[in-house]
């Protein structure tokens, strides 16, 4: 809240919510002094808004009675999709305290009526994709990387690793990519030489600088996100061959998991794994017939699986 213009709104907002509220208190919340607040109170005069000033032992400050700002007009249809894009917003781990904000300032408007419905909406509404391990980034971070993608402007980056080191590079950044429940910024790395891709929920820092750049005609942040993903080491290198197709595959198999690769006997699905059992519960989520190419411990997983679920069904 370090915009003067921000805190006046937020004045604005404090006095909409609550019939009278002391300097003292106003000061608090605004994180400035009384002699402040009564210069944000003189200012929303001048934008026509009447604040009334009370002296004395309970004193304080208030809007005029019956004052009230235009409403916010919004269809039904247009907010039930304002309120759903801030309800998968809090699903999918954007920032939390702006999303639940916002959340509430569009129900505070909202007339009775239709406060309610949205109510309703936001109580019965349940998401059967959750993002596994969401991550809120630093908002400022990732406004300062958006706007230098769409700039071409390098920035300077302080970032931890996954490994807690830290490190200070020049990027130029081609895009963001929001994926699995995390913010992603792939670019060129000017330290390493190469297109690399790095968590926004890392970045403790981002600094525009006067370098600008190109976004060369091949690259899309979107593939390049997703293989880097799919290329993390693990301890095991699987092949199998799916028998399906490859359209019906894509459907059932993301990209940052698995490289598939269409053959005579059906899809060939390489990937990699840091345990087995996992894998065999995910093929035989899947559905689909099978042949384990590699490794040879996936078939005991398989079996595993196999002899665990028949003990399940004959308890």
């Amino acid at each position: 809240m370090s915009h003067p213009t921000t805190r006046v709104l937020t004045m604005l907002e404090l006095l909409q919510a609550h019939h009278r509220m002391r300097g003292t208190e106003l000061a608090e919340r605004l994180g400035v002094d009384e002699r402040t607040v009564r210069r944000y109170a003189a200012r929303l005069e001048e934008l026509g808004i009447p604040v009334v000033a009370e002296r004395g032992r309970y004193g304080g400050y208030r809007l005029m009675p019956g004052y009230k700002l235009p409403p916010l007009m919004l269809t039904d249809d247009e907010a039930t999709a304002v309120v759903l894009g801030l309800l998968a917003g809090r699903r999918l781990g954007l920032p939390g305290e702006a999303t639940e904000s916002t959340l509430a300032k569009v129900q505070r408007i909202l007339p009775a009526a239709l406060r309610e419905r949205v109510q309703a909406l936001e109580q019965t509404l349940g998401f059967t994709l959750a993002a596994r391990d969401a991550t809120s980034p630093a908002t400022a971070a990732l406004l300062t990387l958006a706007a230098a993608a769409r700039e071409r402007r390098r920035v300077r980056l302080r970032y931890r690793s996954w490994q807690g080191g830290d490190s200070e590079r020049d990027l130029d950044p081609y895009g963001l990519v929001f994926h699995s429940g995390r913010w992603y910024v792939t670019g060129h790395d000017h330290r390493s030489g190469e297109i690399r891709t790095f968590r926004v929920d890392r970045v403790l820092s981002a600094q525009p600088g006067d370098g600008t750049f190109e976004i060369p005609d091949d690259v899309d942040p979107v593939q390049h996100v997703t293989r880097s993903l799919a290329g993390v080491p693990y301890r095991y290198d699987v092949e199998v061959l799916l028998e399906t197709s490859l359209a019906e595959a894509r459907r059932r198999v993301p990209a940052s998991t698995a490289t598939l690769t269409e053959t005579d006997g059906g899809v060939l699905m390489v990937t990699r794994a840091e345990r087995l059992d996992g894998m065999a519960m995910m093929l035989a989520g899947l559905g689909w017939p099978f042949q384990i190419r590699r490794p040879d411990e996936l078939r005991d997983a398989v079996r595993d699986l196999a002899d665990g679920l028949r003990r399940h069904a004959d308890r």
